[in-house]
C-alpha cells in the first residue's frame, strides 16, 4: 500500500499519517527525515543535498527523488509506506511516477485531507508552544490547565512565528500556487480519495481507514 498525503500545512495530514503508518505498520517518511538521516550518515545523496542545504537553496528534484527511492529500498517500506510532505509540485510528482514506474511500481492511493483556508487560520492560530520543553497546547482544543503556562515545566507559552495569522495565510498561497494542483493530477490517475479533515481526529482516521480497506 502506498499512499501519498494532501492537503494545506495545518490540515492535520502528518498526524493521519502516523495513524495510518501504525495501524498499517508501513513507514511514515517524510522528506525532512531523509535528508536528515543522510546527511548524519554521511552518505553521498545526503553530502549532495547538504551542499544545497548549507546554500540555503532548495534541493533539486532529481536528488530528491533519488533520496526517497533509496528509502523505499529499506526492508520495513517492503510493503509499502506512506509519504507526507513529498512530492509538492507537479514535476516532482512526475518525476516520483517515472522512478516508480521503472522500478515496477506506482501510487496506490493520494488521500487529501480537506479543510477551509479559514479553518486553518484559526486552527494555526490558537496553537500555543512552551519556549523551554517545546510542548504544545491550542486554546481551543488542547488548552493548558493555566492559560499562558506550560502543564509541564511551568514556562510561558507563546505563538510562534509560525502560526501567526499572516504567516499562515502566506503559507497558504504557496500552497494554492504550487501543491493544489496535486490534487488534479492524482484525479486524473484515479487514485485520489478525498476527506472531510474539519471532523474530528478519530473521525477522519475513520474515513481514511474506510478508504484504505
Amino acid at each position: 500500500m502506498r499512499i501519498v498525503m494532501l492537503g494545506a500545512p495545518g490540515a492535520g495530514k502528518g498526524t493521519q499519517a502516523k495513524k495510518i503508518a501504525e495501524k498499517y505498520k508501513i513507514p511514515h517518511i517524510s522528506t525532512g527525515d531523509i535528508f536528515r538521516a543522510n546527511i548524519k550518515n554521511g552518505t553521498e545523496l545526503g553530502k549532495k543535498a547538504k551542499s544545497y542545504m548549507d546554500q540555503g537553496m532548495l534541493v533539486p528534484d532529481e536528488l530528491t527523488v533519488s533520496l526517497v527511492m533509496d528509502r523505499f529500498k529499506e526492508p520495513d517500506a517492503q510493503d509499502g509506506y506512506v509519504l507526507d510532505g513529498f512530492p509538492r509540485t507537479i514535476p516532482q510528482a512526475e518525476s516520483l511516477d517515472a522512478a516508480l514506474k521503472e522500478s515496477g511500481s506506482q501510487i496506490d492511493f493520494a488521500l487529501n485531507v480537506d479543510v477551509p483556508d479559514e479553518n486553518i487560520i484559526q486552527r494555526m492560530s490558537g496553537r500555543r508552544a512552551c519556549v523551554k520543553c517545546g510542548a504544545t497546547y491550542h486554546l481551543k482544543y488542547a488548552a493548558p490547565k493555566k492559560d499562558g503556562i506550560c502543564d509541564s515545566c511551568g514556562e510561558e507559552l507563546v505563538l510562534r512565528d509560525d502560526d501567526r495569522p499572516e504567516t499562515v495565510e502566506k503559507r497558504l498561497n504557496v500552497y494554492h500556487e504550487q501543491t493544489q494542483p496535486l490534487i488534479e493530477y492524482y484525479a486524473q490517475k484515479n487514485v485520489l480519495k478525498e476527506v472531510d479533515g474539519t471532523q474530528d481526529l478519530e473521525d477522519v482516521f475513520r474515513d481514511i481507514t474506510k478508504i484504505l480497506q
